[in-house]
């Protein structure tokens, strides 16, 4: 499973698609949200959105407000792998550590992440202190795993 979680971050690291949900090129930064998480343990009420699509309209109010798209992409998928720990998100970068946060309330978690971004956008290596991480994001953080490195030759 994780083996294919390498695979999808590399396909899009390496992506030479910019024709994405934006007309602008694809910026280096990703926040990838799973749109089919659930967050609560209960069963979800038919004809009610997932908790991980609440979690993408917030993201993208909040990012609409503050932010310009050139700085980072947000992009919905269909599924991270990690059904049990919803809301999933990941995020990354070429030449930067992907980081993997689970358990994120949809409610409290957009404001967080989008704080996140901006300090991951800003570092040149993309490594963050856990104690500069805002506090949804401490409890949630899963893993940091290392940049894929695509050697050319």
């Amino acid at each position: 499973m994780l083996n294919n979680f390498f695979v999808f971050i590399k396909s899009f690291m390496t992506s030479s698609n910019t024709s994405l949900t934006h007309p602008n090129p694809m910026p280096n930064h990703i926040l990838f949200v799973c749109k089919s998480c659930h967050h609560s343990s209960e069963e979800r009420p038919k004809n009610q959105p997932c908790d991980g699509t609440i979690l993408i309209d917030k993201l993208n109010t909040l990012c609409n407000d503050k932010y310009q798209f050139d700085e980072f992409h947000i992009k919905p998928v269909e599924c991270l792998w990690a059904c049990s720990q919803g809301c999933v998100v990941s995020v990354s970068s070429q030449n930067k550590p992907v980081y993997l946060f689970v358990n994120l309330p949809p409610e409290e978690s957009p404001a967080a992440l989008l704080k996140f971004m901006q300090l991951y956008i800003k570092s040149r290596k993309g490594t963050i202190a856990w104690k500069q991480l805002p506090k949804v994001l401490q409890s949630a953080i899963f893993a940091q795993i290392p940049p894929v490195i695509v050697e050319k030759g």
